[in-house]
């Protein structure tokens, strides 16, 4: 307790507390227990706890952007099971990829077997932004610029069972916020975007042998690889130049795309779309920074937000959602006994 200079050990230091009576309680439930996938929860940034929508929005008006810089949303409704990956990076409990090594066979097959629904789109980024709108795994992670859609998604599930009319064990959501330079956001319409989207349609094969170490761009874009991506890229850009760079392949970007379908239109949504071999860090990038709020008492905060029109019929536009919330709105609930 005197000393002035400390050297860093690879030792417990509850265990040697412990041993030296400075503390006499059992610390071992501190440790970090591991997440789904391997992950452990304390790799996330921390963050603030709301539970009502007022303290959302109060916490959200706080964090004012500057000029230049725009700030994107998400929800999740369990905070310690979803991560920020696409579902085309998912794993199964043996670590291995579910999707991605039959990326370019998801993309063909859901085109051939609904070709009328792509009949519309100009760019592969299009097409995937459908393709993740009917629940394929693609390499897009959805946000949007409504702060309340995101927390609308932190609330839908998860929020316990009922007993005695009141919902327990719910599980902690969080809404995450993306904030990044204006600038380095791209459309629709991207060079960037299109590099990166039209590996959908490269086979597992050819991406990995892909050689992004090669700092030569001309050598670069003599790789096989490269030249039936550019390939891809010239089916809807005839102008587009044999010039890939090599670091924008692995890059995470932020888009937004044409709001080709009522959904996307009814939660702003935009995109990061991740480049090859791309990981998002929970804490962010030096281009991406994230910070999250915590969000409990979702029951009572879906109810707030149907105050203001926000609920599964205008969030889900189609007539099907719209019929569930009306029923669900209008069923009979008997009254709780006192």
């Amino acid at each position: 307790m005197n000393r002035t200079h400390w050297a860093i050990k690879e030792e417990n230091l509850f265990d040697r507390l412990k041993a030296a009576g400075v503390i006499d309680r059992d610390f071992q439930e501190w440790q970090p227990k591991p997440s789904p996938a391997g992950r452990h929860s304390d790799s996330k940034a921390q963050s603030s706890r709301v539970t009502t929508v007022q303290g959302f929005i109060g916490k959200v008006l706080s964090e004012k952007a500057k000029d230049g810089i725009e700030v994107f949303y998400r929800g999740h409704s369990d905070k310690k099971k979803y991560m920020l990956e696409p579902s085309l990076f998912r794993k199964d409990e043996s670590g291995n990829y579910m999707y991605l090594h039959n990326e370019h066979i998801l993309y063909r097959e859901l085109i051939i077997s609904n070709s009328m629904d792509f009949s519309a789109d100009d760019y592969t980024l299009d097409r995937l932004v459908r393709m993740q709108h009917y629940s394929l795994p693609t390499r897009l992670l959805d946000i949007t610029s409504n702060p309340l859609i995101a927390l609308y998604f932190a609330c839908k599930s998860k929020f316990g069972k009922r007993v005695d009319g009141k919902y327990i064990d719910e599980e902690e959501g969080e809404v995450i916020l993306f904030t990044l330079k204006r600038d380095q956001v791209k459309y629709f319409d991207s060079d960037t975007a299109s590099c990166i989207a039209n590996l959908a349609r490269l086979p597992k094969s050819e991406k990995n042998n892909i050689d992004t170490s090669i700092t030569d761009e001309s050598k670069f874009n003599e790789q096989p690889a490269i030249k039936r991506l550019t390939h891809f890229i010239r089916e809807e850009k005839p102008f587009f130049e044999q010039k890939i760079i090599p670091a924008h392949l692995q890059k995470i970007i932020c888009v937004k795309s044409k709001k080709s379908n009522d959904r996307i239109h009814s939660q702003s949504g935009a995109f990061l779309l991740f480049g090859l071999d791309a990981i998002l860090d929970e804490k962010g990038t030096p281009e991406i920074n994230v910070s999250r709020i915590s969000v409990t008492n979702k029951v009572a905060i879906l109810e707030e937000l149907d105050l203001l029109n926000i609920n599964e019929s205008t969030v889900f536009p189609y007539i099907e959602n719209s019929a569930k919330y009306v029923a669900q709105r209008y069923a009979f609930h008997p009254p709780e006994k006192i």
